[in-house]
């Protein structure tokens, strides 16, 4: 048996890296298999990206099998230059009749801001249709941080009409739309204001059936050009360097193409990732500064990559679970992403800024997808620790409640008798107490339904910065009780940056400074980090990271 395996993913900790592949690679050899190539292994979080190890993998596996295979005589490799036809294409359906232009989300006279929403001028409602989605009413779009404040915060609430069961780590995935104005400029850019708003269609170009790029585009009411645009595709994406090779071929311009081709070359991986990745800068943007190239617009759908869903830990448990009339409830903490790129352009999240106008009102078809936290009853009445700095908080959030619906019915179902939940520690982290101590009335009241201790960090609340990793270490004795002698587990939730692993370290030295297994005996180093490491096998040491 003959192997080659690869992996392409991206893990933020680096001792498991890789690690499905790497378990599977070494069983294959243990049946026998023998390896054809090196494997691969790349990390999303490279400075260059997945295509910083991909790319000079597949230039050389590509140079191992032509030396090995070589094609018969006479046939040669397609050059790069060689445009392959598209698999799909868009074709007009029908006569010149036009389709009514979907209103752009700008304030006007019918839909006004309120005080209570200020800001808040689009009143969307999705029809498309998304596999295994929800259908979702917009009931609460409000702004928790200060409107001086650096960052954008809002609490976003769904409701749904039938029952839905979700526990505490699962997610919703919202798929957003794309500014209308931005499509417009698209359109003027590219030429297809004619076509624009007629009736289209995507039909297959090849006698081998695929699968269509976009499912479920076919029973699209009314499908447009605009639509299409609008609702499917991203053109504010940071674009791939495949998006380089395909719009080459529609420029007549060489000095634009030869530019563009050199993007697609492994040789210039570092120009791309300093042209594309580094500014942040968009398709869009990309098409703008090489003016020359037109694509048509039949090929839109292949040229240009599908909007995907954008995953938010959901904030709500227990019996914020349900409304009073009987709904499901879905609480979202988002943080609106904008700011300005080493270039000085603004730089906008394209999901977070279609919500952040949003109006009450508004209907959204969403997905419920599994989280990673997984955490089972038994745990959640055991002691535990939860650390999440920002939003990192909305899936501990949901679990804090979830804590205190298993005690509210504990108690109903034995009356009089304490019940049997440990300690809870809650480690939160921010930046100003006044700007962004998120649900921080919340805390007061779970701590009267449940074991509750609340640890805040807040780094510029004083001259000297003080993060989660810090109020750990001021805390060794109380983090060795509970995540060593009282067998407790550790949750931790947020950016995946440097915040998980400055916690995993600081956690380690608790073990080794804060108690000890046996009197006057404490953790080595090396004993402390497997203490850590048989906490992740046996599933008391947890990370949501994003």
């Amino acid at each position: 048996m003959k192997v080659m395996l690869l992996s392409w993913v991206s893990m933020a900790d680096c001792d498991r890296f890789n690690w499905a592949i790497r378990k599977l690679y070494k069983r294959l050899l243990q049946l026998g298999a023998n390896e054809i190539y090196p494997t691969g292994e790349a990390d999303q979080q490279h400075p260059e990206g997945l295509e910083g190890t991909l790319l000079p993998w597949m230039t050389d596996f590509r140079k191992h099998l032509l030396d090995r295979h070589p094609l018969p005589a006479g046939q040669h490799p397609i050059p790069d230059d060689v445009r392959l036809p598209p698999k799909w294409k868009l074709e007009l359906v029908g006569g010149n009749d036009s389709v009514p232009i979907p209103q752009p989300a700008v304030p006007n006279k019918h839909q006004p801001s309120t005080d209570e929403y200020p800001g808040l001028h689009h009143l969307d409602h999705d029809d498309r249709p998304i596999p295994h989605a929800l259908c979702a009413t917009l009931t609460e779009n409000r702004r928790v941080t200060p409107q001086k404040h650096w960052q954008d915060v809002r609490h976003i609430t769904l409701t749904v009409p039938d029952f839905v069961s979700y526990v505490p780590g699962d997610m919703i995935a919202i798929t957003p739309k794309c500014s209308s104005n931005d499509v417009q400029t698209l359109i003027d850019l590219m030429g297809w204001n004619d076509q624009a708003d007629r009736p289209i269609r995507l039909v297959s170009t090849g006698d081998i059936p695929s699968p269509p790029p976009i499912f479920g585009l076919d029973a699209y009411p009314n499908l447009t050009l605009r639509a299409l645009l609008i609702d499917y595709l991203d053109i504010k994406g940071i674009p791939r360097r495949s998006f380089f090779s395909a719009i080459a071929h529609y420029t007549n311009d060489e000095m634009h193409k030869e530019r563009l081709l050199e993007f697609t070359n492994p040789e210039y991986l570092d120009e791309l990732w300093d042209y594309t990745t580094r500014p942040r800068r968009s398709i869009l943007e990309i098409l703008h500064e090489f003016d020359t190239v037109k694509i048509p617009w039949q090929h839109a759908i292949s040229v240009l990559p599908a909007m995907r869903a954008r995953q938010f830990s959901i904030a709500s448990g227990g019996k914020r679970k349900q409304t009073a009339d009987g709904n499901t409830q879905f609480e979202l903490l988002i943080a609106i992403v904008k700011y300005q790129t080493v270039i000085k352009r603004i730089r906008e999240g394209v999901c977070t800024k279609y919500l952040s106008v949003l109006r009450p009102g508004s209907t959204l078809r969403v997905q419920l997808q599994p989280g990673g936290l997984k955490s089972s009853v038994q745990q959640l009445t055991a002691a535990s620790v939860l650390i999440g700095p920002g939003t990192g908080i909305a899936p501990l959030r949901s679990m804090l409640w979830e804590k205190a619906a298993l005690v509210k019915t504990y108690r109903e179902q034995n009356p009089g008798v304490n019940p049997p939940i440990g300690p809870t520690i809650l480690l939160y982290g921010g930046r100003n107490r006044e700007s962004d101590f998120f649900f921080e009335k919340e805390w007061m009241e779970l701590s009267k339904l449940i074991p509750l201790q609340v640890l805040a960090a807040f780094s510029r609340d004083q001259q000297r910065k003080i993060y989660v990793q810090d109020t750990v270490r001021e805390n060794f004795p109380l983090f060795f009780r509970v995540l060593h002698d009282m067998q407790g587990s550790v949750y931790i939730c947020g950016s995946s940056g440097r915040m998980p692993q400055a916690v995993r370290e600081a956690l380690i030295e608790a073990f080794q400074h804060g108690g000890a297994p046996l009197p006057g005996q404490p953790f080595t180093r090396s004993q402390a980090e497997g203490y850590l490491i048989g906490m992740e096998q046996t599933g008391r040491y947890k990370q949501e990271t994003w």
